[in-house]
């Protein structure tokens, strides 16, 4: 739609990055607000979320990156260009809770309860982002006649110009807004430490793994599925584990 937000003199801002920065910033808000209602030590909040967002940015970008190394092969100085657009949220998802537990840990805090902080507002800062993969025109979908179709026409766009197209960007930045809410509501049923974050991993994999089959720019497959697929029913499946066991502790 949209790549370049705005321009002011040389300096160029580009909507994916200004999306994404938005994005994380609202997150990290909704995050530490919610730490402060379940007691924890909300002054950690600034601290864990930096590494959060540094490495959610690495893992994300790393990912991306593997799933088109021919491209980037031929195009190395590209690598560090995220703020275009080029972020996979399944690899910025493992690699910033994996920091996030090794870093919660050395503090001597509550994983679970930490995460069940974070869970809305990484949903709500997944449907805040996905407008910027709209705006830059990647994560675009696959050809389609739908009524609701979109099609891309500025020439610095990533996805195909001038053909209609799924607006899965759109159908993912939904997902996220409607995780929000399902997050919220299911508070009053799912009181046992961690079921909140279990919640959030199964409501984005389940959607994440429908929507990838209207996806138009390749994702890499494996048997019948594309890997992100395969991620997806992962993230779906720990959601569950965690919901379940930790049910059963609460």
């Amino acid at each position: 739609m949209h790549p370049i937000l705005f321009e002011i003199g040389p300096i160029t801002i580009y909507s994916y990055g200004f999306f994404i920065a938005a994005a994380i910033l609202l997150a990290l808000a909704v995050g530490i607000r919610q730490a402060g209602k379940k007691g924890l030590e909300a002054q950690l909040g600034s601290d864990l979320g930096f590494y959060l967002i540094l490495s959610a940015i690495v893992g994300s970008r790393i990912l991306y990156v593997l799933l088109k190394p021919e491209y980037f092969l031929s195009h190395p100085l590209q690598i560090v260009q995220f703020w275009k657009g080029g972020l996979v949220f399944v690899g910025g998802a493992i690699a910033a809770v994996a920091v996030g537990a090794l870093y919660l840990r050395s503090k001597g805090q509550p994983f679970w309860q930490w995460a069940d902080a974070f869970a809305p507002g990484i949903a709500l800062g997944q449907g805040v982002g996905r407008i910027g993969c709209f705006m830059a025109g990647c994560c675009y979908g696959k050809e389609t006649e739908l009524p609701w179709a979109v099609t891309f026409t500025h020439p610095l766009s990533l996805a195909p110009l001038h053909v209609p197209l799924h607006p899965t960007q759109i159908y993912h930045s939904l997902a996220g807004f409607f995780t929000f809410f399902l997050i919220l509501v299911s508070r009053r049923w799912l009181k046992g430490a961690g079921q909140l974050f279990g919640l959030f991993l199964a409501a984005y994999g389940s959607l994440r793994f429908v929507i990838e089959f209207y996806r138009g720019d390749f994702r890499g497959h494996l048997a019948m599925f594309s890997i992100t697929q395969w991620m997806a029913l992962a993230a779906l499946a720990a959601g569950v584990i965690v919901i379940v066991l930790r049910w059963r502790s609460a």
